[in-house]
This record gives structure tokens, sequence and C-alpha cells, in this order.
């Protein structure tokens, strides 16, 4: 957000001419100041002069001599500018003038005619972006004196990233308070000159409260259209807001200053009701923009008793735009619901200043004041008169209560501060105190950030200011990482150290995702979790199995020409637990791609199941888990010779293998690839101490035992007899002859 520093002093007595010190204030407050942007008069010679005379040029049709009064003397300047008219005050650079950009004014003979000066438009002062004509200025400029003098120059903006919990700093008021907070200062308060209390002529009617708790509707009569005067759209323009009339300026204005979003319809162009509904069915409507929309049944508008007039929070409708003729105004001031804003605002992919605000939540009370303000800015800017106000509020809004128990601070923030200055911290910030054995403290409508102690103690701390924290050094005993969190880490370091890199990949996948696998469709894998707002259709499911995204994230290295790929991940899993609480196992999965290059000890080999199967042994050995199996399975998406079930103590906790070839290619990966997937619970428990025993004073014994069995037969089935002998340290197999005479 943008804001000067000058607009910030209307409000509360900061130092203007130290702009650094006041940006480091709003930073200890806690909000960035990203830049700070000085604006001063980049021109000489400028003065305010009034046109007495305009006649026609004896030899040009497109310019007209003026007879300009600067005070003291009368110049004449050839304008080709025709927005104005004799009696016009005007700034005036005189002969010597520099404007920006080092353009020096000299007297000119123009077809016979000699200019004494220039009268110049805002883009020439660079003061605005508007060149087709020059500046009129009103009647509070002195003729004969400095322009530059009478601006409300130097200034400087201040470009403030507002957090998305404080919504009420998202105005030069707010940031205001929250200075006159720090500095200890009285802040200015806003209090419109308005003495006309009567009813309006209109009826509103509020059919969605839920969506529309408030809606405030206030008329100004008698209004002329015009140009702004030049402090306001200089502030406008400062603040990014770009100026069109003044009865548009005006409401953007209050927006700037308030913070609460405001709308002006056209009097006559609005009927005797105005209805704050959902779109009837197959509903259009033509915005301020010209686009024509189509309203969805989640949309709120508001409506006259003929048609929608403007889309809630968002933008206003072409049906009742006020223009250069309108003489009448309501000003519409409401408090919309948030999420119906933020959900309306994406649907239709149309976002403003006024939907930004809403989105984040506005103070609910503050909607009437934000309608008088910008009445009473109109009839000083567009004259006229207030008229009546229609307030719809059937439940309003009251402030929330905490209790904040006074021992909660010196333990939170290890700051011994007495009672009353907690209250005064408080009562600064705009909360209402009570003080007793703890302080009932009474949230303004406008912090709907401020739902706990622990935010109010925060509160406190951001006004205490984190710099005067006295320097202690921390006492207490280290808690250490748990049991869990330390195996989790050495399983992480034994992939890494067999040359795998972690990658961390989405936790939504798609139903193209699990068909692409092979699943079943009695999967239990299948019975997904669905989220009801995805990002994106093909992520609409919350992840049952971590292998699409290692598949994905393999064949994403395999087209950039990474050749050999070992990737793993650790997450959680989602799977669906129909009405109870569903059920979040952690998961490792490791998939490779590739082989082994060739080298002088053997030539190049492609990854298979046995490095698959080793993977996971080395894992079972770094991870000391005990009674440990595989088990020759069919298994999708494995292929079902090279995939086998994964057993700890008898219990099936997971699968290795090779994919099946059909599967890795609607991956889009080439060649063979293989992976696990296990569940964590076993792996991270707790083995308990290791248990020794005294070495034995014999060598081993070593033997080579040939063993004839049935064709097919598994290696588990062979290595669990010869393991069921005493005294068996280790055994493996180291060769298996198929075919011929055995004898």
């Amino acid at each position: 957000m943008r804001v000067t520093l000058r607009w910030l002093a209307d409000f509360v007595d900061i130092p203007t001419d130290d702009p650094k010190a006041v940006a480091d204030r709003l930073e200890s407050l806690g909000h960035e100041v990203e830049s700070i942007e000085p604006l001063g008069a980049h021109f000489t010679d400028v003065v305010v002069g009034r046109v007495t005379e305009i006649a026609a040029h004896p030899d040009a049709d497109k310019v007209r001599v003026c007879q300009v009064d600067v005070g003291g003397s009368t110049s004449e300047i050839i304008c080709g500018a025709w927005n104005f008219e004799a009696g016009a005050l005007v700034p005036v650079a005189v002969p010597g003038a520099v404007l920006p950009g080092g353009f020096e004014i000299t007297e000119r003979t123009i077809r016979g005619v000699t200019s004494h000066g220039m009268i110049c438009s805002g883009a020439d002062l660079g003061l605005s972006d508007e060149s087709e004509g020059i500046l009129v200025l009103d009647d509070s400029f002195e003729i004969g004196r400095s322009f530059a003098e009478q601006l409300p120059l130097p200034d400087a903006v201040f470009d403030v990233a507002i957090t998305p919990n404080r919504p009420d700093c998202m105005s030069v008021y707010g940031l205001a308070r929250e200075l006159a907070a720090s500095y200890d200062l009285p802040l200015r308060e806003v209090a419109p000159d308005i003495d006309t209390e009567t009813e309006a002529p209109l009826t509103v009617r509020l059919e969605d409260p839920e969506g529309c708790p408030r809606y405030v509707a206030r008329q100004v009569n008698g209004v002329t259209a015009a140009e702004s005067p030049l402090w306001l759209q200089m502030r406008l323009r400062a603040a990014g807001v770009r100026p069109i009339s003044n009865l548009v300026d005006a409401t953007n204005y209050v927006l700037m200053e308030l913070g609460h979003p405001t709308h002006a319809f056209d009097t006559d162009r609005l009927g005797d009701t105005i209805v704050v509904r959902r779109p009837t069915p197959e509903e259009r409507m033509t915005t301020l923009d010209g686009q024509e929309r189509a309203l969805a049944a989640s949309d709120l508008v508001i409506a006259d008793a003929q048609r929608s007039i403007a889309l809630a929070g968002l933008m206003g409708g072409a049906d009742t735009e006020v223009d250069d003729s309108t003489s009448a105004v309501t000003i519409e001031a409401a408090y919309f619901d948030a999420p119906t804003v933020l959900f309306m605002s994406k649907r239709i992919g149309l976002r403003s200043e006024a939907s930004a605000r809403f989105e984040r939540g506005v103070d609910p009370n503050l909607a009437r004041l934000a309608a008088d303000r910008v009445a009473e800015l109109l009839v000083s800017i567009a004259g006229g008169e207030v008229g009546g106000i229609v307030d719809a509020y059937p439940a309003p809004i009251e402030p929330r209560h905490i209790d904040l128990e006074l021992a909660e601070i010196p333990r939170v923030l290890g700051l011994d501060l007495e009672a009353a200055v907690i209250a005064d911290y408080l009562r600064r910030l705009g909360f209402a105190v009570e003080a007793g054995s703890s302080l009932d403290v009474g949230v303004p409508t406008r912090r709907p950030d401020v739902t706990r102690p622990i935010d109010l103690v925060e509160e406190i701390a951001r006004l205490h200011g984190y710099d005067e924290f006295p320097d202690r050094v921390a006492f207490g005993t280290g808690g250490g990482i748990g049991i869990e969190e330390r195996r989790s880490r050495r399983l992480r370091e034994t992939l890494v150290g067999a040359g795998f890199h972690e990658a961390m990949t989405f936790s939504f996948i798609g139903e193209d995702d699990l068909n692409r696998l092979g699943l079943p469709a009695d999967d239990v894998r299948r019975d997904g979790i669905a989220v009801v707002n995805p990002l994106h259709a093909e992520e609409g499911v919350m992840r049952t199995t971590l292998l699409p995204g290692l598949l994905k994230a393999a064949a994403y290295n395999a087209a950039r020409q990474v050749d050999d790929i070992a990737l793993f991940e650790t997450g959680k899993t989602f799977m669906s637990g129909g009405d109870v609480i569903p059920d979040q196992p952690d998961v490792v999965a490791f998939v490779t791609v590739g082989g082994e290059p060739a080298t002088w000890q053997g030539p190049a080999r492609s990854f298979d199941v046995f490095d698959a199967v080793g993977t996971w042994e080395l894992i079972a050995r770094s991870m000391r888990l005990d009674d440990v199996a595989i088990e020759q399975a069919d298994i999708p998406p494995f292929h079902p010779e090279r995939g086998a079930r994964i057993l700890h103590r008898g219990v099936t906790i997971g699968a290795v293998g090779e994919i099946h070839p059909a599967v890795a290619e609607r991956f889009g990966i080439q060649g063979r690839v293989t992976a696990a997937e296990v569940e964590l619970a076993s792996v991270l428990a707790d083995p308990g101490l290791w248990s020794f025993a005294a070495p034995s004073p014999f060598p081993p014994a070593v033997f080579d035992l040939a063993f004839e069995v049935p064709d097919g037969s598994s290696t588990k089935s062979v290595l669990d007899v010869v393991r069921a002998a005493d005294d068996v340290e280790d055994v493996h197999v180291f060769d298996v002859f198929r075919g011929g005479s055995i004898a």
C-alpha cells in the first residue's frame, strides 16, 4: 500500500522532516516499508496566474492568445489547450523557468505573435500523466506567488507491505493509528460535519444478511461533476490511484484514507429500492469496465427493483454509473462477507482495491462513518448538500472480549511490566481495558486477527519494541529430538549415502495418476480423499501413495537428459476413513531409473529388481530391523514376476520390485524402473538397546550346501530352512543350476 507522509500527518503529529525515522517506526511495528519515494517540485519559476482575456490568434486556428495576470503585470501567452476560459487560475512558466527534464522556457514568436511564457499542464510539471489540457487550479491558490510553494510538497511516499492479517492497516488512518500508539501521540478523529440524519427516500432490503450484515446508503444532492482539486489528485496519484472525476475520486480518496470501500450510484438512474441478494438463474449484468458478466448462484449482487446494479464488493454496474450529467449520488458503504467476495472475485477473475479489503475483512462498524466522510468530501469538492441516510444493520456486530492473565506476559516475553503499563499499551492501540486480577480486553471489530490472549501479548510486545527487550542468557534444559526423529534422520542419511537424492513432491494427485499405476478397482489406494477446491483439476485427490509423484519427478529429469536417477521421499499419505478421521500413515518410497556405467570393473548395466531389494536390505540393516523378509507377489504397479511384498515380523509393511514396463511407459519413462514403498511406523519404532555377546573363540565354519528343489521355488523358502538350524550366523545363495543331470 502506498501512503504519503503528509497524509499521515493529517491525523498524527509525526516528524514530517524525517521520512526515514517514520519508516523505521513503521518497521518496528511490523509493517515493512519496501521503499521511500521522495516527492518534490522538479521545476523553477512557475507562478500562479489568472487568465483575464482570451482572443483568437490572427494567423493560427489551433491556438489562442491569452492575457494572463501573473501578479503585478500581465503577460501575453499563446496556448493550444481549450479546456479553460477567461477567469481560470493556471500555472504559468515565465521566461527563464526550467521544467522537468531540463526544458527551459524562453520567449517565442509564433506566426507573428510573441508568447511570453507557457501555461502548463500537469504533465508539463511532472505532476500527472494528463497532457491534453492545461492544469486549472481552484481558488485557494494565490496569484503571482510561486506555484511550487503552494503545493503540498516536499513529501514522501511509503510503499508499505501490509500482512494479510492486518486489514485495519490498509488505510492512511490505520497506519496513523499505529504511529500514534508508537509515538504516544493523540490521534485526530475523523468526524464528518454532517448534520442531516433524516431518512433517505430509499428502501434497503437485505435478503442475504449473512452475505451482507450491514448496508448504508447516504444521498448527496445537487452535485456538479468536474475535475477534482489538485491536492486531491496529487494524493490519489501518490497512492497509485488514477483520478477520474470528483464524484468517483471522493470514494477512492475515502477508500485510501479510511480503508472502507464505498461506491457512488447515480441516484436518478437508481430505483427507490436497494436489494442485496443472490443472482437469479441465468442473470447477467454489465460492469463498469463494459464487460457483460454471467452471474452464478454463489455470487452476491446489489440490485434495485428491476436489475442488478453492482457486484458486491467488486465493481459497480454500468446502468447506474456516475458521469458528467450526474446531479445526485447515492453512496454505498456496506460490510460484505469476506469468503463470499473472495470466491466471487476468483470465479469472475476480477480484483479491485475494494475486493482486496473485503477479502481480508473490513470493520462492519466503520460503514456509516465512511459514507458520511464521502458525503462531506463531495459537498466540499462537488457542491450540493447532504441528503438522507438508510442504515440497514439488523444484527449489530459487537466487540469480542478476551481475558488476559497478567502472568502470561512475563511467561511469554520475559518482561516484568506493571499492569498499568500493559493496560496503557493496549489502550493506545485502541483496545478497551478493564483492570482487575486479570485484564478484560475489548477487541475493536476492526481487528479480526486478535482472538486469543497470546494475540494481545504480541500487541504488547510490538508496542514495547522488540529492540527494547533486555539481553538475557537463556536458561533451561535442552529437550533434544525424540527417537522417531533421530531414526528418521538416520533413514534419510542411509539413502543419501546410497546415492539417492531426496525429493519433495506435491501432496495431491489425480485420478489419472492412479489409472496410470494400473491399480485394480478394489485397491484401497483408489479410495482417496477428494479436495473440495483443488488448485488444478488434475490434482484433486490427496495422495494415497508416493509413487506417482516420484515417477513424475523421474520422468521430468529423464526428459532433461538425466540418465541415472535415484530419488526418495518420506511423507504422509491419506487413506479415506469414511465418517471417521482419515488414516495418515507416514511412508518412505524410492525410485531408480538408468543404471551403472561401464568401468574397468565391468560392462554397463541397468538397475534391476535386485538393486531395489538390496536397497531395502540396506535400510533394514541400518535401521536394525529384525525378522524382515520379502515374498514374491503380484502387487501393482510392480511387474508380477519381479515384485515382492515386504514383511516385518510377519506383517506386510510395503512392496519392492521393478515397475511394470507399461506403467513406466504411461509415465513417460523409457527403460527399467525399480521402486519400493514402505510404511514407516515399524521402521522408525525404537528397536531398543543393542544386545552384545562375547565373540566366539573359534573360527567360523563355512559350508557349501546344495539343495534340489522344484523349479519356481522361492529363495526365501530355502533360506528359511537353513536359518532354522542352530548356530547359523549367515546364509546366502551364490549359485543356481537348472536342467541337465543333477546326479
